[in-house]
């Protein structure tokens, strides 16, 4: 994560491949693709109906393998940059 007080206390979880927020809720890459569209979608219900109180929580979407050939294989492991310098 940067070095940046906006990500105080988010995590990725490498073996998941998602992004954890500091209150637990995890996102899978391609979720994150789709928030403006479920911000929009979010303030136009809220405009309509009020606030939710307590919106539901969803696990992430497990991530998808790469698809080479005739099978699947699974991705290669994620190596930070200042490890491959080594």
């Amino acid at each position: 994560m940067p070095n940046d007080l906006n990500w105080d206390s988010f995590k990725v979880n490498e073996d998941r491949a998602v992004l954890v927020t500091p209150d637990g809720r995890e996102f899978h890459p391609y979720e994150l693709v789709t928030f403006p569209i479920w911000k929009a979608e979010y303030y136009a219900l809220r405009e309509k109906y009020g606030r939710i109180s307590s919106p539901p929580m969803r696990p992430a979407r497990e991530p998808l393998t790469v698809y080479r050939g005739p099978k699947r294989t699974a991705p290669a492991p994620w190596v930070p940059t200042r490890d491959k310098m080594k």
